[in-house]
């Protein structure tokens, strides 16, 4: 099936895919001449386009057009038909089918010496299952795809398995070894989450090079196209435990833009060990992602727990000396999760390297409410300084890291093991304060993790506003080399506190810093105010309403 499980809002965003190309390629499409490709020509035509008004999609052919989500469910590629899959190629490539959502056709072509033909796809390529067949016409051609999918044998020499895809706007997913699709990344995100509507920046047309036999990367090139924006995009993908891609942009602006997002990425946090909304659930944990992590040349490595907040929650992190940083997924245990189906265990963790100068800036997180696993709730990217105004050109270069990334337990810094919450206070007695929250962190190994329990370590904790109590540091675990910090925060009359805390010893830091932000659950009253009765069970209200 072309989904693995329902998008949530991708599939919203899928409407904004594809727009006319330009005129050369077009005319390639149509004559299946092939002409001269390279980077800077790509670079020339886009920076042409942009001054030029955004033009509208071509429709699709009818019988594309009609296609509802039963049918689109039970349109399969065939994967005899992957392009390359006769050859004796480290890559091989199939195509998403248009229709459903996904109405404007985008262009696929490959390069191969420097010369760019139109890859041709069409309904033989595609099985129609049940009753959908009786209305699709044989042999026909497509006037494009929705997108694209990079098979390679990711996992066994022997068996070419999912690799990279390109679908809806400017989204697109990657393994590493080992994992099962979780979060998103897109090429650009323009005024994501601010007052008026989000701008969506669109794949238009890709040209994929042809691999050598010997080749460990594939390359592929892309035309961005939107209101305020067209780009040049050239990925280079090259698969592993850590599958890196290589993002080099080239962005050409239209218009000028409120808040440019660059290396976004998208994923879903429901509820985890930290949670204060917490769902009826028997897993313990749902989430493609479990944290921020930010990197800094210094060597200092921030860790952010993500939230599933009661209301929109914008954070904003200095870029100063920033090395790394994207969305993980830390947690690794099936146990954790409880879900043979989902196997959110093994979702991948996408770490942004920077290359080059791109300024002054910070990462922004977004995280909204979300009552359904299916929504994908967080957003996180790099915002610069400067906005972008009309007929600027901006140049980004950057890796992807797609793979389990797990933490160097043998390096200088303890790391992050677990983030547990829940009420503060002696455990087991009536709730006096429901501004109180307790917190649990597991730092695991380390110079810290090497240490004797009575070892001269000291925990540092810091509250923008509330009041710290209760700290308690300890080894827990000597096999494990854990130590755990407990303490309680009272949030008084702050509506939001942002915490810090880490492990220092030595005269150093011992362990990477956990960041969190404390957010007042609306059903909570502040400090002095009265407290309502408890309903009974069957008469409470719902913790999220």
């Amino acid at each position: 099936m072309l989904f693995d499980k329902p998008m949530g809002r991708r599939r919203v965003l899928a409407t904004l895919l594809a727009s006319t190309m330009v005129a050369t390629y077009a005319m390639a499409q149509t004559t299946g001449a092939p002409v001269p490709f390279s980077f800077e020509g790509l670079k020339n035509r886009m920076r042409a386009r942009a001054k030029m008004p955004d033009a509208p999609p071509v429709p699709l052919d009818n019988f594309l057009e009609n296609l509802s989500y039963d049918d689109y469910r039970n349109i399969y590629f065939r994967p005899p038909r992957s392009r390359w899959a006769n050859a004796v190629l480290p890559f091989q490539l199939q195509a998403f089918h248009p229709g459903w959502l996904f109405q404007d056709p985008v262009q696929v072509f490959e390069v191969v010496d420097g010369l760019a033909q139109p890859l041709i796809f069409n309904t033989d390529d595609f099985e129609y299952r049940n009753d959908i067949a009786e209305r699709v016409p044989q042999h026909a051609e497509l006037s494009g795809v929705a997108g694209l999918k990079v098979n390679a044998p990711l996992n066994t020499p022997t068996k070419f398995d999912e690799l990279v895809t390109f679908l809806g706007a400017s989204y697109f997913r990657a393994l590493g070894s080992g994992n099962s699709y979780g979060l998103s990344a897109r090429g650009l995100s323009i005024d994501t989450w601010l007052e008026g509507a989000e701008e969506f920046p669109r794949f238009t047309a890709f040209w994929v090079v042809r691999p050598k036999t010997q080749d460990t990367s594939l390359e592929i090139y892309a035309a961005m196209d939107s209101t305020s924006v067209t780009g040049a995009y050239r990925f280079v993908i090259s698969p592993g435990a850590d599958t890196v891609i290589e993002v080099d942009a080239e962005l050409y602006f239209r218009a000028p833009v409120r808040q440019l997002g660059l290396a976004p990425l998208t994923s879903m946090f429901y509820f985890a060990e930290h949670s204060e909304r917490r769902f009826d659930d028997y897993r313990p944990q749902v989430h493609d992602s479990d944290a921020l992590q930010i990197i800094r040349g210094s060597g200092d490595v921030l860790l952010r727990p993500l939230n599933n907040p009661h209301r929109v929650s914008n954070s904003y992190f200095s870029g100063e000396d920033v090395v790394q940083f994207g969305l993980i997924q830390r947690d690794r245990d099936y146990e954790a999760y409880q879900d043979a189906g989902a196997q959110y265990h093994n979702r991948p963790s996408v770490m942004i390297e920077r290359i080059g100068e791109w300024g002054d800036g910070a990462i922004r997180l977004v995280e909204i409410p979300a009552d359904l696993e299916i929504d994908d709730n967080i957003v996180m990217f790099w915002v610069p300084d400067d906005a972008p105004q009309a007929g600027e050109t901006r140049a980004y270069r950057y890796k992807m890291h797609w793979g389990a990334l797990p933490p160097d337990g043998t390096g200088a810094l303890a790391y992050i093991f677990s983030t547990r919450s829940g009420v503060g206070g002696p455990s087991g007695v009536p709730v006096e304060n429901p501004n109180l929250r307790k917190y649990v962190i597991d730092f695991e190994g380390g110079a810290l993790g090497n240490m004797v329990p009575e070892a001269i370590v000291k925990p540092v904790v810091t509250a923008s506003a509330g009041r710290v109590s209760g700290l308690v540091l300890h080894k827990i675990d000597d096999a494990a080399q854990r130590w755990r910090l407990f303490f309680d925060i009272d949030g008084q009359d702050a509506d939001l506190i942002e915490l810090t805390a880490h492990v220092a010893g030595e005269d150093r830091k011992l362990s990477e810093v956990w960041l969190f932000q404390w957010v007042r659950d609306p059903a909570n009253p502040r400090t002095g105010e009265a407290l309502e009765p408890v309903a009974p069970a069957d008469k409470r209200p719902d913790a999220n309403d």
